[in-house]
């Protein structure tokens, strides 16, 4: 990964953006990392301008225009254009999604765009007009949320672009579902559908609170797009409910919980299980240093905190500073001390440190 050396101290929403792009702009596919699931590559429908109601799977684009994704559009019969275009592509969900995580990469995109999957949208990258920021050199990579993908069926997958001058469209990159090889892998997986509010009330933490007037949300993934909150900066609580296997009950568990943007509290039957970043440390809003949002979360869970018998609910306090936000990154679930360790010394030549920090 690149890095980058600064001697002078900036805002953290400034901080963000830079990680953001260095982070984001250097997720080159290494085959000994990567593993494609789909390929994408190809022929895809195309139209030019702009209607919402291409997102929708249902839309009838039988019509449209083939171009080949990745490609400038101006070489592609359409020299000149700039402005707005839809991309439209279908594929089956593969095997591999019931024990990875998918993730959605689009190359590099000249300049903005939005990708929806089956409706619902699962990344963005830039800004589009009236404040238009490009997003030309970024490499598009959107954690593709389980719950959205069809077991029966077709998946549709539509891109929304939008370009500014010179060259357009999906230019160029690798285009496809992959997975990481070395995933963490859950013994009860949490992913799927979870409640979200946007509002602040540590009620929200409660084991006994209702929350069936909740909006239904797919974990993990950006909240942007929710409830029309696309650039929502702000605090919003997740919450969702497991029952333990009888196989975990003697085991020492550990929560996985991806990477969220930007900090949290997570809250097990109503009692703090840990936190990521300062809360509230100044001006009644969180701490936020800028590189929170690209971190693993991982918290051992005490074994007082769990019912065995019973439902549990799980609560999580998610404060957003900027741009993306929520639980958008996975995996989700429950993990043996031991699956953790095993994972944390293959992938990481600081194994040692893990096995210090869940020594119990």
């Amino acid at each position: 990964m690149n890095r980058v050396f600064c001697s002078v101290r900036l805002p953290a929403k400034v901080v963000k953006c830079l990680l953001a792009f260095v982070v984001t702009a250097s997720l080159p596919l290494r085959a000994e990392e990567w593993r494609e699931a789909v390929a994408l590559e190809g022929l895809w429908k195309f139209e030019i301008g702009d209607n919402p109601a291409y997102a929708d799977p249902s839309f009838d684009d039988s019509d449209w225009e083939q171009i080949r994704v990745p490609h400038e559009w101006e070489r592609q019969g359409f020299p000149g254009y700039d402005g707005y275009a839809w991309y439209r592509t279908s594929f089956r969900t593969p095997a591999e999604a019931k024990e990875y995580q998918l993730y959605l990469l689009l190359g590099q995109i000249d300049d903005v765009d939005e990708a929806y999957l089956n409706g619902r949208m699962i990344g963005y990258q830039g800004s589009f007009p009236p404040d238009y920021t490009t997003g030309y050199n970024i490499s598009r990579h959107y954690p593709v949320p389980p719950g959205l993908l069809r077991a029966e069926g077709e998946n549709v997958l539509a891109v929304r672009v939008y370009d500014d001058e010179i060259a357009g469209g999906i230019v160029h990159g690798d285009i496809g579902l992959f997975y990481a090889r070395d995933q963490l892998q859950v013994a009860l997986d949490l992913s799927g559908s979870w409640r979200l509010k946007f509002e602040d009330d540590l009620q929200f933490a409660r084991r006994d609170y209702e929350d069936s007037s909740w909006q239904q949300v797919f974990v993990p993934g950006i909240w942007d797009g929710y409830d029309g909150r696309k650039d929502y900066d702000g605090v919003g609580w997740y919450r969702t409910r497991f029952r333990l296997p009888e196989n975990l009950r003697k085991e020492k568990l550990i929560l996985a919980l991806g990477k969220i943007d930007d900090v949290e509290e997570v809250y097990l039957n109503g009692k703090l299980v840990g936190k990521t970043g300062t809360w509230f440390a100044r001006r009644g809003e969180p701490e936020i240093h800028g590189d929170e949002y690209n971190k693993q979360r991982a918290y051992f869970i005490s074994p007082e905190m769990l019912l065995p018998g019973e439902e549990n609910v799980l609560a999580v306090r998610v404060y957003d500073a900027m741009l993306h936000g929520g639980i958008w990154d996975g995996p989700i679930g429950l993990v043996t001390r031991k699956q953790y360790l095993r994972w944390s010394e293959q992938r990481s030549p600081f194994g040692e440190i893990f096995q210090q920090l869940f020594k119990r």
